[in-house]
């Protein structure tokens, strides 16, 4: 079948309620399978403002501001180290048994650090002894062939480490054990559970429709600041800068936030909006119609289809990305980074899907459909990006009984991404994004899609 240009309204796939909550009860039981994961005396995660996913994954907690540690230990021991500004915040936390600790050297420079200044007495204090071993658990981790000597490589601060090294003394042992939360196949945080699935759907449903309301509603001659007002932000936690760049000449940098440069006719431009647990992200022409541009749009758009026809459960990770890379090739494209990868409160987790990648894609994983395309001549831009959870029988059931108001949604996109869209997303493949394979390439004519017809 061929694609092309279709006059397709957006529906309306339901209203979007109060937000749906990880049962604090979820919570411990990841926290006592990170543990166990982990096999050592102590587990303990790092967070700072930036690098928060791993802690809010176990704890419900993320810090402002400042760095955190949480603690897992033994007889179910669960500690929280903060610095001053966060003594208050961390009452949000959702992790029954928390303990909490301060340790002024977490907060920022300047602040009182008269009473509890030093971590490695905090770290005693919470239990951590000599002889210890520590799994000590950073943003992310390097893979074998990055890394040349025994030493672990920590993605943590140098006084975190040796805060952790005076505590347990000459005669203890610190480890790597990120890959037990973020390994891209066997990672606790690549597999997510129902009420996980109806927290990210929320936020995908809304980041999606914000974003839709820049695309749909940018006009010539105003400026990107005014375009970005649309889409009516009300508080919602960030995973990224709101992006917004045009040019009409030079190269769209689709990681820029929006400024008061004025959008022309003819200006490539890019947006992207995302809240925990789902970006969406779209780009193409400040016009109603370019022959040249919709040409290579289509070939696009065909490797789009591909990665959702290929995306199936236990499938390995190469195989998608191989058919994806052959599929954008046969338009002289290729993908800039990887087609797909997963996602959760921070935007970028791992991903299985790698060049030469045996990781199998699993039930319970929440993907980005990130395929941006190059090289595309100066002044274009192009792209269209959702969040999408692969489910099987088992885990779709689930989420029908438990989140009827989600599955509702989820089945309604599906029907609209077939009768309309024209094409046919596995059972196994869970949309939640308002705009499912909704790309208007022009964005003055934003009712017109690409779809198979």
């Amino acid at each position: 079948m061929q694609t092309n240009l279709c006059p397709i309204d957006l529906p309306d796939f339901g209203e979007i309620d109060a937000k749906p909550e990880v049962p604090p009860a979820t919570y411990a039981n990841r926290c006592g399978e990170a543990y166990r994961r982990a096999g050592c005396d102590w587990l303990v995660v790092y967070a700072d403002r930036e690098h928060f996913a791993n802690i809010v994954f176990l704890s419900g907690f993320e810090p402002r501001f400042e760095e955190a540690l949480l603690l897992l230990g033994p007889g179910d021991r669960r500690v929280l180290i903060t610095g001053n500004e966060c003594q208050s915040y961390a009452a949000l936390a959702q992790l029954a048994g928390l303990e909490l600790l301060l340790a002024q050297s977490m907060s920022l420079m300047g602040q009182d650090r008269s009473s509890r200044p030093k971590l490695v007495e905090v770290l005693k204090e919470a239990g951590i002894r000599t002889r210890d071993t520590v799994g000590l658990a950073g943003w992310k981790y390097l893979e074998p062939e990055e890394w040349e000597t025994h030493a672990p490589a920590l993605f943590v601060p140098v006084f975190i480490f040796e805060a952790l090294r005076l505590a347990i003394g000459s005669n203890g042992t610190i480890r790597d054990v990120t890959p037990c939360l973020m390994h891209p196949e066997t990672g606790l945080r690549s597999i997510i559970d129902v009420d996980q699935i109806a927290a990210f759907e929320w936020a995908a449903a809304r980041a999606s429709s914000a974003l839709w309301r820049i695309v749909s509603g940018t006009r010539e001659n105003e400026s990107e600041f005014e375009a970005v007002t649309r889409m009516d932000y009300q508080g919602d936690p960030l995973n990224t800068h709101v992006m917004f760049a045009s040019s009409s000449g030079g190269p769209v940098v689709g990681l820029r936030s929006p400024t008061d440069r004025r959008i022309r006719r003819g200006d490539g431009v890019t947006s992207a909006i995302g809240l925990w647990g789902g970006l969406s992200s779209r780009a193409g022409l400040v016009t109603d119609y370019d022959e040249k541009f919709l040409k290579t749009a289509c070939g696009y758009f065909e490797a789009l289809i591909t990665w959702y026809e290929s995306a199936k459960l236990d499938v390995e990770g190469g195989a998608v990305f191989v058919a994806v890379t052959e599929s954008l090739a046969r338009s002289g494209l290729r993908s800039a980074l990887n087609p797909g990868h997963l996602t959760g409160s921070d935007e970028w987790v791992h991903t299985p899907i790698r060049a030469g990648s045996t990781d199998r894609l699993r039930s319970g994983m929440p993907f980005q459909v990130d395929i941006i395309p190059v090289p595309l001549p100066s002044g274009w831009a192009l792209n269209c990006e959702d969040p999408v959870i692969l489910a099987d029988s088992a885990l779709r059931l689930e989420l029908k009984t438990k989140h009827p108001e989600v599955w509702q949604r989820v089945e309604m996109r599906r029907r609209f991404v077939s009768e309309k869209i024209g094409v046919e997303i596995p059972e196994s493949t869970l949309l939640i994004s308002s705009t499912p394979l909704c790309l208007p390439p022009f964005w003055l004519a934003p009712g017109m899609l690409l779809a198979r017809a």
